[in-house]
């Protein structure tokens, strides 16, 4: 069978369309993954990449920068991102940058959102590591709040044990919820500690007035004492005088003591007059005689009061005393 003109007219139109289509689309799968673009290397350590595949978009502050080249598992707990980067975003992305991992949008592909770290630093290079920021998943959050219900479920049953406990009279609460006596004692007991605060608070009112009357010196002693210092002076000189008296007073008994050691001892006149009996037994004798000289010199005075001869001269004696006092009580009177 000859081929005719419109078949080789239609062959021709398909194998061009087909190359056509087959060239835009090798330019758009390569726009994506950045097959004709000049790109750089970055990595990151990531926990948990929440369902990162290769090929998904990374960006910067919210714009497209470039792809997820590589996913390796480091060890149980570390996972690494390699990501290709085009080269006109270097400039903009420091060192300290971040990188996490989130959604685009509510329900679409995970991707890698690089934020911009606080302070100044250089800019990244080739094959640079960057900081990493593992958010919480759905499942940790599912997980945090399963366990924030189970733990709010143990204390709504703890605390209905304990309301039911007080409503039953059990425990020092329950007690008080539902002994009237002992809440009485309770509100008095309480009334007791609020007089007794009132009175301490007026008592330290009288306090505070005291020290203030100390500090302004209105006359007391104390706060003349501690604000005069010319009483000051005059204390500090009375009791520099007492401490002078006090030494020559200790002087003193230091003699007194000394005599009395002196009369104790058997030296000096005392101790031969206490030790000499005889002396002693001599001076009664000589002192019982002058006690009868004595009496008898009395005796005989007596007598010559009222001897005819003598009598008119104690008369006049006495007259003459006479006058003298009398003398002595007009001039006190005048």
């Amino acid at each position: 069978m000859r081929d005719t003109g419109p078949q080789k007219l239609r062959l021709g139109l398909f194998v061009i369309i087909g190359t056509v289509l087959f060239i835009v689309g090798v330019y758009v799968i390569g726009q994506r993954q950045n097959m004709f673009k000049k790109t750089f290397a970055i990595s990151a350590f990531f926990q948990n990449v929440n369902g990162l595949q290769k090929g998904n978009n990374v960006r910067y502050s919210g714009i497209g920068i470039g792809t997820i080249k590589e996913i390796a598992m480091v060890n149980d707990s570390t996972i690494k991102v390699d990501m290709a980067i085009e080269e006109f975003i270097v400039a903009h992305i420091k060192k300290n940058a971040i990188a996490t991992i989130g959604s685009d949008g509510l329900v679409g592909n995970m991707i890698v959102n690089i934020v911009p770290g606080k302070g100044s630093s250089e800019a990244i290079g080739n094959g640079d590591i960057i900081e990493s920021y593992s958010k919480l998943g759905a499942d940790d959050i599912l997980s945090t709040l399963s366990v924030g219900s189970e733990n709010a479920a143990i204390l709504t049953s703890d605390l209905l044990k304990i309301t039911t406990a007080m409503i039953e009279g059990k425990g020092t609460l329950g007690v008080l919820l539902n002994d009237t006596i002992m809440a009485e004692g309770l509100k008095r007991s309480v009334n007791n500690l609020r007089v007794a605060s009132r009175g301490a608070t007026n008592a330290i009112n009288g306090l505070n007035t005291i020290i203030s009357s100390i500090k302004t010196n209105d006359g007391t002693v104390l706060g003349m004492l501690m604000n005069d210092t010319i009483s000051g002076i005059k204390l500090r000189n009375i009791v520099g005088h007492l401490e002078t008296s006090s030494i020559e007073i200790e002087t003193v008994l230091a003699n007194i003591n000394t005599v009395v050691d002196d009369f104790s001892s058997s030296e000096g006149a005392y101790g031969y007059i206490l030790k000499d009996t005889s002396l002693v037994n001599n001076l009664k004798s000589a002192i019982k005689n002058i006690n009868e000289g004595t009496d008898r010199f009395n005796q005989n005075m007596e007598a010559l009061k009222h001897n005819f001869l003598t009598r008119g001269y104690f008369r006049k004696l006495e007259r003459q005393e006479k006058r003298e006092m009398k003398k002595g009580e007009n001039q006190k009177i005048h």
